[in-house]
């Protein structure tokens, strides 16, 4: 198979959609997160469809911003760090939620607890170490990452720009979870789950990458004998 650049394009956009399917998937019936769940088989397999969606969420941010790499600029290229760092912090906390927390949950269930508190928003009772500034950077460059990065995408007018203006909406108003204790918060990852699958679609449809053919080379002209 010969692999050209709308091919890698597309693949993103359909890591992106997978990823958007995959964060709304992994919400729906959540239980209450604690020490007890996270031995069971329900939570080995929802930890793994996150991890899984972390990456495919990073392969397709990246598409999205290869497509639109020229347009974007600094401002662009700053937004997709983020918003990667982000990713790449959330599947550092996906991956000890699915590799280690199992393995300590009975002999130091506290300490889970504690872990899992601080995972969801929570405040951890006890010292939980630096798994406090990893959750702490995944939540700041989700939301900073996903908010300039829809922005740096509706400027850019490459993708929808109505899916644009989602993640970035979406992203944004995950801060305010604090502010409605009521509602359930995994409600406030749909917005951003769309917005992936719109992005992805648009890419996938669309693969109008940055790196179009590079013009010809200009050849100066003979001397004149």
């Amino acid at each position: 198979m010969t692999v050209t650049t709308t091919k890698l394009t597309r693949a993103a956009g359909l890591c992106a959609v997978a990823a958007g399917l995959l964060f709304i998937a992994v919400q729906i019936a959540h239980p209450p997160v604690d020490a007890a769940l996270v031995t069971t088989t329900e939570w080995a397999v929802r930890q793994s469809a996150k991890v899984l969606m972390a990456v495919l969420a990073l392969a397709g941010i990246t598409g999205m911003h290869l497509t639109q790499v020229r347009r974007a600029g600094l401002f662009g290229l700053l937004a997709y760090l983020v918003f990667a760092a982000g990713y790449l912090a959330m599947l550092g906390v996906e991956l000890i939620g699915l590799c280690v927390l199992p393995s300590v949950a009975s002999s130091a269930p506290g300490w889970v607890d504690d872990v899992l508190a601080a995972a969801t928003g929570g405040t951890p009772a006890g010292d939980i170490g630096l798994f406090a500034t990893l959750s702490l950077v995944s939540g700041l460059t989700y939301i900073g990452g996903g908010t300039l990065f829809g922005i740096a995408l509706f400027r850019a007018d490459v993708l929808a720009r109505w899916a644009a203006a989602l993640l970035s909406a979406g992203a944004l108003a995950t801060a305010t979870i604090p502010l409605f204790p009521g509602v359930n918060q995994r409600l406030f990852a749909v917005p951003v789950a769309v917005a992936l699958i719109g992005l992805g679609i648009s890419l996938w449809r669309s693969p109008r990458v940055a790196a179009l053919p590079a013009p010809a080379p200009r050849l100066d002209p003979a001397p004149a004998p």
